[in-house]
C-alpha cells in the first residue's frame, strides 16, 4: 500500500465521506471546502491526481468530480476510519430483540436486526449440524439415464438427488444396489462410506462402480449442504439502491448467488476463522456478483467457541463507520443469547 502524506490523507477521507454521503462524484472546489485544509482547487487538483495515480479515485466519464474505487475504500477503511461504538441504551434495545428461547428463532432475528438497521441484506450462518449419519438409500429410475437417488438420514432428513448415468439400470440392478448400500452402510456418515467403498468397489462389477461412485459424490454434496445453511433478511432492500439497481444483470446474478448458497457459504465461513470484524470491498471477495459489493462480517460462538458469522452484503458506497458497530454488536448479543452462561 502506497504510503500518502497527511494531506493526501485528509483529502482522501473528505472524499470518500462526501461520496458515501450524497453519492455524487466530489470536485477539488467541494474538497476545499469540507477538508478543512486551507489549499487553492489547483493545489487540490494536483493532490487528486496523485490519488488518481494511485488507484484510489477515478474520474466518471460525465463529471468533473472523482469517486473512490475499491482500493481507495480498502485504505480508507484501513487506516482512516474511526468508528463510534453503539451506546449502552442502544445495545439494551438491540439485545432485547434477540429473543434466546429457540435458537432457530434467534438467528432469523439476528439476520433481520442487520437489515432493518443497515437498510441492506443481513446473513446469519447456522452453526454447522452434526454430521449426517444415513439410515437408508432408495433408487427410483426416471429416464433412461436419469436415476432419483433418496438418502434418508438417521435424523430423518430426506434428500433427493438426480443422478446421470452413462447407462440405463434395471429396477432390479438399481434394488440390488441399494440393498447392498443399506446392508454394509447403514448408520455411517459420508465420509466413513466413502472410505469403506474404495476397497469394495474393485470386487464389485465394473458396470456397478459408476452407480455407486455418483451415488457417494451426490450424497457427499448433499451432507455438506444440510449441515451447513444460513439465513438471509432483507434482500429487497439492495433493490432500492441505485448504486446496485442501474445494473440490472450484476443484480440478478447477486440474487443467484443467493440462491446457490455454496460460493456465499465459503465467503462467509471464512469469517470464522478471522478476529473480530472482517471487510471483503469489491473483488476481494473472489466472487463476481459481489463486485459492487462489500461484505462486513464477524464471527459469533457459543460457550468460547466460534460457530458461525453475522455479516452484511450492501453496496461499496456504505457507511462502514456505521455498519462495522452494527456487525460486531450484533456477532456478540448473538453469541450472549445462544451461550448456556449469559
Amino acid at each position: 500500500m502506497n504510503s500518502l502524506d497527511p494531506r493526501a490523507q485528509i483529502l482522501l477521507k473528505t472524499l470518500i465521506e462526501r461520496y458515501i454521503a450524497d453519492g455524487q462524484p466530489v470536485g477539488s472546489r467541494a474538497l476545499s471546502r469540507y477538508s478543512g485544509l486551507e489549499l487553492s482547487p489547483a493545489t487540490v487538483r494536483n493532490v487528486m491526481s496523485d490519488l488518481e495515480d494511485m488507484g484510489f479515485i477515478a474520474s466518471p466519464h460525465t463529471s468533473a468530480g472523482r469517486i473512490p474505487t475499491a482500493r481507495g475504500y480498502r485504505f480508507f477503511v484501513d487506516a482512516l476510519l474511526t468508528v463510534q461504538p453503539l451506546g449502552n441504551a442502544r445495545v439494551r434495545a438491540l439485545e432485547g430483540q434477540l429473543l434466546p428461547d429457540q435458537p432457530q428463532r434467534v438467528l432469523s432475528s439476528a439476520s433481520h436486526l442487520l437489515s432493518d438497521l443497515t437498510r441492506f441484506a443481513g446473513v446469519v450462518v447456522a452453526p454447522r449440524k452434526d454430521v449426517a449419519r444415513i439410515r437408508q438409500f432408495e433408487f427410483i429410475s426416471l429416464a433412461e439415464n436419469r436415476i432419483l437417488l433418496i438418502i434418508v438420514t438417521t435424523a430423518g432428513d430426506v434428500q433427493n438427488r438426480i443422478l446421470l448415468t452413462r447407462r440405463a439400470y434395471t429396477a432390479g440392478e438399481l434394488g440390488n444396489a441399494a440393498a447392498y448400500l443399506n446392508e454394509h452402510f447403514a448408520g455411517r456418515s459420508f465420509d466413513e462410506i466413502r472410505h469403506g467403498l474404495t476397497d469394495e468397489l474393485r470386487q464389485l462389477r465394473s458396470d456397478m462402480t459408476e452407480l455407486m461412485s455418483a451415488t457417494v459424490d451426490a450424497g457427499t454434496q448433499a451432507a455438506e449442504e444440510s449441515a451447513t445453511s444460513y439465513v438471509i433478511s432483507g434482500e429487497t432492500n439492495l433493490l432500492g439502491i441505485e448504486d446496485l439497481s442501474s445494473n440490472m444483470t450484476r443484480l440478478r446474478e447477486l440474487f443467484e448467488l443467493f440462491e446457490q448458497r455454496t460460493s456465499l457459504m465459503q465467503l462467509l465461513e471464512l469469517s470464522n476463522k478471522a478476529e473480530g470484524v472482517q471487510i471483503f470491498i469489491g473483488g476481494e471477495s473472489g466472487l463476481a456478483p459481489l463486485d459492487g459489493c462489500s461484505v462486513v462480517t464477524a464471527p459469533y460462538e457459543v460457550d468460547g467457541q466460534v460457530v458461525g458469522s453475522v455479516g452484511v452484503i450492501g453496496p461499496t458506497r456504505m457507511a462502514y463507520d456505521r455498519v462495522i458497530p452494527i456487525v460486531d454488536i450484533t456477532a456478540r448479543l448473538l453469541s450472549n443469547a445462544l451461550s448456556s452462561n449469559h
